[in-house]
């Protein structure tokens, strides 16, 4: 039995906040046109602002690596991670560093 929780109309919802969440952290963020997303998994391809290209996936698991390149699931990976946040800060800096400089602009604007 497989385990989802959301129809393949909610994980392309799921997806599209991700993407609003991290974009403004990342050269590009897509929902891969080439890998077939299902009722229980989604592939994302992300440029981080290093220019390192990467396919994500998204299960019920979490996230994680699946290609080192966009619209690829060619890695035998089993270390999910539960956030995108904590995915992308394990492979880019330049993504940890504008998510916290955005994050402390905001804190001192409500100073």
């Amino acid at each position: 039995m497989s385990e989802h929780l959301l129809d393949s109309q909610g994980w392309q919802e799921e997806a599209q906040a991700i993407i609003n969440d991290v974009k403004d952290h990342v050269k590009l963020i897509e929902v891969s046109k080439q890998l077939q997303s299902t009722d229980s998994t989604i592939y994302l391809n992300v440029e981080t602002l290093e220019h390192a290209k990467y396919t994500f996936e998204l299960t019920v698991h979490g996230f994680r690596f699946c290609g080192n390149n966009f619209d690829e699931n060619t890695l035998q990976n089993n270390e999910y991670f539960e956030t995108p946040y904590a995915l992308l800060n394990s492979v880019s800096p330049g993504f940890k560093n504008s998510f916290l400089d955005v994050l402390f602009q905001k804190l001192n604007y409500c100073k």
